[in-house]
């Protein structure tokens, strides 16, 4: 690890990266701290107090605290990732999107483009949801209204910040991928989420110093904490990967194929979207009952209250459904099998074609199958330790998924550029390297 560390210095071009997504993330941290005008910050922290199970308090994790401040960055990146998903799903019943897609570089071009456009969209009727939403809160001590002066005035002001602020997160992501080390996007998300570290391990050594959490317990805990990581990093490294045959073609005086490679199908392939999606979706009755004093709403969002036994059922069964869901929408075996007879590629004892398809979409089931069971266990297990032991696990669920995921993508970029230049990477020989 020491001499992989050693080696980045030796590439100037490596160096050049890592600092340009360093100071990058830096301009992203200070715009959280940046406020929207208008806005009263102690009773709009006040009203966040109290929304800790609800949809707002996902955002404000995303966002690394941005929402809870009502930041320029208060939408954070979310606009982007949903506008992502939804061209996802519009490619399944828009011909024209599909045929985008296969277009290859230039149609990814008009892809993105439609993409950022869809983000402003979506943070512009965002906005103007969060400001006249804001306009009837209050928070603190006598209710005080966390709008300073209501009105048409403050709603633009806020549509027009908040839109602002996702764009130009949209650009950073974009210029860190581009120019940085490591995916842009996801690099935003995780330096949101770490942010909130260092709180986490205050407030935890406050309450050892209470005496509400005991040292061995504390022990325990890390434990399990470095054993859930391990098994993360085991899982999301696992593959299925099938064997494929190319057959020899002879092109001019030379031949071509002949060789054997494989197919590699991810165990989890969806990712961290099915737990994010759920998340939300079990967040909206909590959501709705902060703003109604309706006690059918409010019955309803205690029985989906984390900590009861409805809620866990109904959040794994949210979980395996968009894992199958998201994975058929991402990955069609029809057009793989069609890739693969069309470059002469065969899966030995299988005719190209249909056939080809039909196996690799039951191998793809019963993986995500494993795959949905294994992300369900990482959200749910946290979440019981920290109700039954009153601890503030701050890496548990989407969160500990996301952190790991993408630090594991950045090491593997770090370690392609070390390999390829002929460096020793962080991991001796083959055994601990990651790969992609």
């Amino acid at each position: 690890m020491a001499s992989g560390l050693a080696n980045i210095a030796k590439i100037p071009e490596l160096k050049r990266r890592i600092l340009f997504t360093l100071l990058m993330l830096a301009v992203y941290r200070l715009g959280c701290q940046v406020p929207t005008p208008g806005i009263d910050p102690d009773a709009l922290m006040a009203f966040f107090a109290r929304q800790r199970g609800t949809i707002f308090g996902l955002f404000d994790m995303f966002s690394g605290g941005a929402l809870e401040r009502l930041s320029v960055f208060a939408l954070g990146i979310m606009p982007y990732i949903s506008a992502a998903i939804i061209m996802e799903l519009l490619k399944v019943v828009i011909p024209g999107l599909e045929k985008l897609y296969k277009e290859g570089e230039a149609g990814q071009k008009k892809i993105k483009q439609y993409t950022r456009y869809g983000t402003v969209l979506i943070s512009a009727v965002q906005g103007m949801g969060i400001a006249i939403g804001l306009e009837s809160m209050t928070g603190g001590a006598g209710n005080v209204p966390v709008v300073l002066h209501p009105g048409w005035a403050f709603r633009i002001m806020t549509v027009l910040t908040l839109t602002s602020g996702t764009a130009f997160i949209m650009w950073l992501g974009e210029m860190i991928t581009e120019r940085g080390i490591g995916n842009g996007i996801s690099l935003i998300i995780f330096a949101g989420i770490v942010a909130r570290l260092p709180s986490a391990i205050i407030q935890t050594f406050e309450l050892m110093k209470t005496g509400e959490i005991l040292p061995i317990l504390m022990v325990i805990l890390l434990v399990f904490m470095i054993v859930v990581v391990g098994f993360i990093v085991f899982v999301e490294r696992g593959q299925r990967r099938i064997q494929v045959q190319y057959a020899r073609r002879v092109v001019g005086r030379r031949m071509y194929g002949g060789q054997t490679t494989h197919l590699p199908l991810k165990v989890n392939t969806s990712g961290v979207i099915p737990p994010i999606f759920a998340s939300s979706l079990l967040m909206f009755p909590a959501t709705i009952a902060s703003f109604t004093q309706n006690e059918w709403v409010k019955w309803i969002a205690e029985s989906f209250a984390p900590g009861f036994w409805f809620h866990e059922v109904v959040y794994v069964g949210l979980i395996i459904f968009f894992c199958y869901f998201y994975t058929a929408v991402t990955f069609n075996p029809v057009d793989v099998a069609d890739n693969l007879k069309k470059w002469g590629g065969y899966v030995p004892g299988l005719r190209p074609g249909k056939p080809t398809a039909e196996y690799i979409e039951r191998i793809l089931t019963r993986i995500t199958l494993g795959g949905a069971l294994y992300v369900s266990a990482v959200c749910v297990l946290p979440s019981i330790l920290v109700q039954k032991f009153n601890v503030p696990f701050y890496f548990g669920g989407t969160a500990l998924l996301i952190v790991v995921g993408v630090a594991m993508d950045t090491m593997s970029q770090i370690e392609s550029h070390l390999l390829t230049r002929h460096y020793e990477g962080f991991m001796k020989k083959r055994l601990g390297r990651v790969r992609r």
